[in-house]
């Protein structure tokens, strides 16, 4: 199983030397893997032990997966599909750890577990810069390791596919959707708040060195010059996908640009939500309120769809955290069984010949 479970012998031991259990957390700081509470583990005491026996008989492939940072609305989704998977299947065990979005943090758990000893390595790299050492101090333990995520390509050879692979999504296609959604919905003429004849928008940036980033920024506005939308860039932040971050910018220009913004282009769901909270916090984007102003994100995040259900953000895309959890796993099986990561499976490399690509799609209510 992917989670230990805590015996009734280790269970007295700990009561006796006074600790205390603590289910669910994260051990980035020592490295250590994630443990069920008690009553989780007694919940399904037969079910465990059954998958216990499997899972320790040798056999099952223990796999450690780093997440840059456990909070973030989309790896969190992309762990809850791992977590699923494995909780199915009896030959591979995930042993989880979050980074925080601290890349120190992270180069600590990478070196613990390659010392603990493990047969593989999903990494969500907190840095892309530090991909070529990291991918040095991997190479020399040789364990075979997925990047996925966020893309470090660029530190990527073809040569590298024995060692290395990256999955991730085509970071120009999801900003292409959001331009697409936002062009679709100008035609209707319901957009223009101040009726000058030009998109006003604002930029909720994801972080300036990310290429997931600078991609969506990028092309979102780029979709809607080429279909002859006339635009204008009201405002710009840098908010680092963070919900209150984007909320604490959308607050300071609706209280200088309100009347001036068509749009907001947010480069995550949860940079969106933070608009939508600053937005209904003046009476805007209530569902019942008149005045609404168009929100767009990425992710398809339970938030934004049940916000968009509701008529108070305009539209996501999807980034398919169920198909990225299957792909890693397929795809990592295959390297550990065959010494290839895509021979024989349903998978296919993309233009660069160094990664796979999970398709977006776009999501506009039900």
């Amino acid at each position: 199983m992917n989670i230990k479970k805590i015996t009734g012998l280790a269970l007295v031991m700990a009561l006796s030397l006074g600790l205390t259990s603590c289910g669910g957390n994260n051990n980035a700081d020592n490295g250590k893997e994630e443990t069920k509470t008690e009553d989780q583990a007694n919940a399904t005491e037969g079910k465990e032990e059954s998958k216990d026996e499997k899972k320790s008989d040798g056999k099952a492939k223990k796999i450690a997966v780093l997440l840059y940072n456990g909070s973030d609305t989309y790896i969190a989704s992309v762990r809850q599909q791992l977590e699923k998977i494995d909780e199915e299947d009896d030959s591979i065990e995930l042993v989880f750890q979050d980074g925080q979005n601290n890349q120190g943090t992270q180069t600590d758990q990478l070196n613990n577990i390659i010392a603990q000893g493990v047969d593989g390595i999903f990494m969500n790299i907190v840095d892309i810069s530090a991909a070529p050492t990291a991918m040095s101090t991997i190479k020399a333990s040789g364990i075979p390791t997925t990047f996925f995520n966020r893309d470090m390509t660029e530190s990527m050879t073809e040569e590298d596919l024995k060692d290395f692979l990256f999955i991730g999504t085509d970071a120009p296609e999801a900003g292409k959707m959001q331009g697409e959604i936002l062009k679709d919905l100008w035609e209707k003429g319901d957009m223009d708040r101040n009726g000058n004849g030009v998109l006003d928008y604002v930029m909720l940036n994801g972080g300036l060195d990310n290429p997931e980033a600078q991609a969506r920024t990028e092309f979102s506005v780029k979709t809607l010059e080429e279909n002859g939308v006339k635009v204008n860039e009201v405002a710009f932040q840098d908010a680092k996908w963070d919900t209150d971050k984007a909320k604490t910018a959308m607050d300071t220009w609706l209280q200088t640009n309100q009347d001036d913004i068509d749009a907001v282009i947010a480069n995550n769901d949860g940079m969106a939500i933070g608009a939508i909270s600053a937005l209904q916090a003046v009476g805007m984007n209530t569902g019942s309120s008149k005045d609404n102003m168009v929100v767009v994100g990425v992710d398809a995040t339970d938030l934004a769809v049940a916000e968009i259900d509701k008529g108070t953000m305009a539209g996501t895309v999807k980034q398919d955290a169920e198909g990225m959890a299957k792909a890693l796993v397929d795809t990592m099986k295959n390297r550990l069984e065959k010494e290839d990561f895509i021979e024989g499976t349903e998978y296919k490399l993309g233009e660069d010949k160094k990664s796979i690509r999970i398709d977006y799609q776009i999501y506009t209510g039900k």
